[in-house]
């Protein structure tokens, strides 16, 4: 199955992560990036537009045959759904309607949660803002892969299944690290998602809602856009715990590449955060960063020294 990796523990650190302290010396120096925090009122025109597209090419896919269903998957409606997903990740910032209108922000999720074929954008949020907060936290950053994951997928050939797995371990690896009680807002987006699932099967066949949904599955395996799921916070060089990549395919994704840069001002848009990279260059020129995806899943396969283990973790609120 290939190399073994180096690796036979996380990264523990006992420092606090680097992000609110840099928050604070970057605005300490450039306070004109406060003006760039809020929502990008055009995002939710992109976002509905690409949720209309999803669907008026169903009339169109539902022509092709199996092979060229599978093709139009992987190249077209999967890469457009993993855009959605990570619109839906500004919209758990709140980036579409603001701060001020939760509600708007929680329901247009699940609009934008359609196409995907599976209920996953409430549940995304209230998760995806403790990895935030506790980035590195052993038990509330349910984005550091488990132990048993490290310890199963250490070689070459079974980094690769990973890869190819990465869609159940994103959603099954929350609820068994960290189970939290289902809100009223993930039961109303499951509904509404097998709702509009029971749609397309009866308009239009479960091959094409296998279309959607098998697109979304591949996308977020070994996808060219899926290698910021890596590329973020995989450490590629001792010490470096997230990482940006500033490359084209930060035209489809949200910026979401500008991984520093997120995190360092979670409340600017993503359209904005080149901006933030503009205005205090000196705070990211310098930091570690990728070129490619791509390049980031064939390292993260070839090379012995990153797997599963290679992430900065930290002790539940300091404990032993």
């Amino acid at each position: 199955m290939g190399a073994r990796v180096s690796r036979t523990d996380f990264e523990w650190s006992y420092t606090a992560e680097p992000h609110a302290s840099r928050r604070k010396e970057i605005l300490g120096k450039h306070p004109e990036i406060k003006h760039l925090m809020g929502p990008d009122p055009n995002s939710k025109w992109i976002i509905t537009g690409m949720v209309l597209f999803q669907i008026l090419s169903l009339f169109v896919v539902k022509e092709f045959s199996n092979l060229g269903l599978f093709l139009a998957a992987y190249v077209v409606g999967g890469t457009i759904n993993h855009s959605l997903m990570l619109a839906i990740h500004e919209i758990s910032h709140n980036l579409v309607f603001g701060h001020g209108y939760p509600t708007a922000n929680r329901l247009f999720g699940i609009f934008a949660n359609l196409p995907i074929g599976l209920p996953f954008s409430p549940a995304f949020k209230k998760y995806h803002i403790e990895h935030h907060k506790f980035q590195g936290d052993e038990k509330l950053d349910t984005d550091i892969p488990t132990k048993l994951e490290a310890i199963l997928f250490n070689r070459t050939g079974t980094k690769l299944l990973w890869l190819f797995l990465q869609p159940l371990f994103y959603a099954f690896r929350p609820v068994m690290v960290y189970p939290k009680v289902l809100t009223p807002l993930e039961i109303i987006c499951i509904i509404a998602q097998l709702s509009f699932n029971a749609i397309v099967v009866q308009f239009f066949g479960w091959r094409v809602l296998a279309y959607l949904i098998g697109g979304s599955l591949l996308a977020m395996g070994v996808h060219p856009v899926a290698g910021h799921f890596v590329s973020e916070h995989y450490m590629f060089k001792k010490g470096y715990e997230t990482y940006s990549y500033y490359g084209p395919l930060n035209w489809i994704t949200f910026n979401v590449g500008y991984h520093n840069e997120h995190h360092d001002f979670p409340y600017v848009a993503g359209s904005r955060l080149p901006e933030v990279k503009r205005i205090a260059p000196e705070f990211y020129d310098d930091l570690p960063q990728h070129n490619s995806w791509v390049k980031v899943l064939y390292d993260f396969v070839t090379d012995p020294e990153i797997g599963p283990y290679a992430r900065v973790k930290r002790k539940h609120l300091g404990l032993d």
